[in-house]
Formats: structure tokens, sequence, C-alpha cells
């Protein structure tokens, strides 16, 4: 596809833009989020719990969000909290993309018993609810940010897989592959040069989906003290302690709940929007 035409399709996507612009925000910010954090996120100071917002007072001087039972900055935590989601969301997305991606090309390509083999597998795993699998392996393993990441790997491979499998079978049947194997290409040409660059586009409108059911998944893990630990933090887990004070202090739930919620979205519509930008059938 050219790409002033994929760039004018950007820019008319409301999906796109919203999007990209909010997720692009919520990634600088959290990067950056080193030199923006005035008070630490980890160390208790109760003499200071359970202070109410204080930007109307002393705007960025002062906790922004309040403080929570510890007396621990809620503003702080927030952002320390995005590096921990963004980081996992990241290696899980590259991991579970890789894995889906050769095992779905194998199977699309060469079919038969590999093929057989890794669909028992996929029907399998998708026979499982992915939260109570999770939930499950996270008991037995114990909660820790390593065997979070291996258990969003396992629940999340199988849908690249089956895309990637699908789109596969669809084009080793078009008449320029079918050329090529009469001319006598090697099969690592013709999957590499010939058949992968036609199926990229599905992928990376997963890919961007994902991010967001990951961060969800891992935000709902911690909620349940199966993701994250404490003193670290993550919004999951800064909800599920601050619903005890859910009517006296409102702000410990709506700020990590709100912060879940727009980054979540974000993802979704910027991957609602690429999928309207990449469609080669869209005028």
């Amino acid at each position: 596809m050219d790409r002033k035409i994929v760039i004018s399709r950007m820019l008319k996507s409301k999906f796109f833009m919203v999007g990209a612009i909010t997720a692009v925000f919520i990634i600088l910010i959290s990067i950056f989020s080193p030199v923006i954090v005035k008070f630490d996120p980890i160390t208790n100071a109760l003499k200071e719990r359970l202070i109410s917002p204080e930007y109307f007072t002393y705007g960025l001087k002062g906790h922004i969000f309040g403080t929570d039972e510890m007396g621990r900055d809620v503003f702080s935590r927030l952002l320390l909290g995005s590096r921990y989601s963004l980081f996992i969301a990241l290696a899980v997305v590259s991991v579970a993309a890789v894995i889906g991606t050769i095992l779905g090309a194998i199977s699309g390509y060469f079919g038969g018993t590999a093929d057989m083999i890794i669909m028992r597998a996929c029907d399998i795993m998708m026979a499982i609810p992915n939260l109570v699998l999770a939930i499950a392996v996270m008991a037995i393993l114990g909660p820790n940010i390593f065997n979070l990441i291996i258990v969003l790997i396992i629940t999340s491979w199988v849908q690249y897989c089956k895309v990637t499998r699908n789109n596969v079978m669809i084009v080793k049947n078009i008449e320029f592959v079918k050329a090529s194997q009469v001319l006598g290409a090697s099969r690592g040409n013709i999957m590499f040069k010939q058949i992968f660059p036609n199926v990229t586009t599905q992928l990376i409108i997963l890919i961007s989906q994902q991010f967001g059911w990951t961060i969800l998944t891992e935000a709902s893990l911690s909620f349940l003290s199966l993701g994250i630990q404490p003193p670290a933090p993550s919004w999951g887990n800064m909800i599920a302690d601050g619903r005890n004070f859910l009517i006296t202090c409102p702000w410990l739930v709506f700020a990590p709940g709100i912060t879940l919620m727009i980054t979540v979205l974000a993802f979704n519509f910027l991957g609602d929007g690429l999928r309207d930008v990449l469609d080669p059938k869209r005028t």
C-alpha cells in the first residue's frame, strides 16, 4: 500500500488518532516518570496517610491524587505502576507474537501432522478460560513478575497462531506463490519473501489490541494478589487496596481505575484504527 495513502487514512481515522495520541502520551509519561515523580512511591509515610487530592490547592507541588493508607503518593505510584504494566505488556506481546507466528506459519504452510498437532494444542488452550488458567498457574508457581509474564504468554500465543495459520493458508494458494513453487523457489524464500509480508497486517492489528488485553489481565491478577506484589505498585493492587476506603477516600480507587480504563481504551482504539487504515478493501 502506498505510504501517502496510509498516512492520509491515519489522519482521517478518528479511532487511530485518538488511540495513537493517547498511547504515545502514556508511553512517554511512563518512560520519563523518574523525572516527574517528586515523592517516593514505595516508602511509607504514615503521618501523611489518606490526604485528599491537593492539585487544586498546591498544583503540581502537592499530592496531585492524594495519598493512600500508608501515606504514599498516589500519583507517583500510578506512574511507577505504568512502567510495570507497559514492560509486562511489551514482553508478553513480543514473545507470544513470535511463538504464535512461528507455529501458525508452520501449521498453515506445511499442513498434515504438524497442522493437526498445533491446532489440537490451540483447541485445548481455547477450551480453558484464560483468566482461570492464569490464576491456577500463578497459584502453583507463586506470584512474581517473571511467573506473571510466563503465564500471560501461555494464555495469549493462541490468537497469533490462529490468525497466522488462516492467512498463510489463504496466501499460499494464490497464483504468484504457486508460480514460485513451480519455478523451484525454496520453501524459506517463499515463506519469508512472499507469504509472510502478506500476513503482517493482521498481526500488527492483533498486537496493538493484545497490549490492552495484557494490561487488563495483569491488573486483574494483581487485584487478586497473584500478580505484582506490594509494596511495588500495580494498578490492580492499588484498586484492591483502595476498595476498603471507597466511601471515605474514593480517589484511591478512581485514580488507578480511570487510568487503567483510559490505557486499555487507547490501545483498543489504536487496534481498531489500524484495522481501518491497513484494510486494502477500504476505499
